[in-house]
């Protein structure tokens, strides 16, 4: 069995100031990772970086990751890098019925969640060695469409096709992604407004586990397939059962 030291490791997390990210962040700074989480908001970068109690292995990083030449600029100022996370998602706004679906919001949503993937494989894999790997994230909305989620649902199904091919192109690098199901974070004061707690309560009375996820569950499972050198190309699903109902 290939060991994947997580011990000393660098290790980028984009979309780390807050949710899924945060969560990651903090489990692999407690395994000793030295950890720069990335993110477009400086405001949220430093109030992350006083929620890991100021980390000595912790560093933040300014980054837009729907922009190429801030993607090329990042990993040009950077030494080696062990592995990659990405939990980055712009979705304000698209989450809207056809008729009421404006265009730029769906563009956000794709840029964060298809191209900054893409770029972040293009010139962070170079930095990466054999061993190393890129973990992304995309979503239960990819099997399990709702009205109102069509960009959204999209975007997930692309993306994780990307994550097939560019396991197969970037080998032996390892590519995955996490398919979180409906886990509470601050994304669903965007997804539902002020019915954000009434609408997760109703999914975790459906869901086979009787709850909805929370951040430290997916956590868990992108630390799974940081650390385990045999797998690649897949979607490991965290949802609950979601998929089932």
């Amino acid at each position: 069995m290939t060991h994947i030291k997580i011990e000393d490791a660098e290790i980028i997390v984009v979309g780390g100031s807050s949710g899924m990210g945060l969560a990651v962040a903090r489990r692999l700074l407690a395994e000793g990772a030295r950890v720069t989480i990335a993110g477009r908001s400086g405001e949220k970068l430093a109030a992350a970086q006083r929620e890991l109690g100021n980390h000595s292995g912790l560093s933040t990083a300014i980054l837009d990751i729907s922009r190429e030449e801030a993607i090329a600029a990042f990993f040009l100022d950077r030494g080696p890098v062990d592995h990659i996370v990405s939990t980055a998602a712009d979705i304000e706004g698209a989450y809207q019925l056809l008729p009421d679906l404006q265009i730029s919001a769906a563009q956000r949503v794709v840029e964060s969640k298809l191209y900054g993937p893409l770029l972040l494989a293009k010139y962070g894999a170079p930095s990466l060695p054999p061993s190393g790997s890129i973990t992304y994230t995309s979503g239960v909305a990819a099997y399990r469409p709702a009205a109102r989620g069509s960009v959204v649902a999209a975007v997930n199904a692309a993306l994780e096709g990307l994550v097939r091919a560019l396991a197969v192109e970037l080998a032996p690098v390892r590519i995955n992604a996490v398919s979180p199901g409906w886990v509470d974070t601050p994304i669903w004061s965007f997804v539902a407004g002020e019915a954000k707690q009434a609408t997760l309560e109703a999914m975790a009375k459906r869901l086979p586990a009787g709850r909805v996820g929370q951040p430290e569950d997916i956590a868990d499972a992108i630390r799974f397939l940081i650390g385990n050198g045999f797998t690649t190309g897949s979607i490991l699903h965290v949802e609950g059962g979601h998929r089932l109902i």
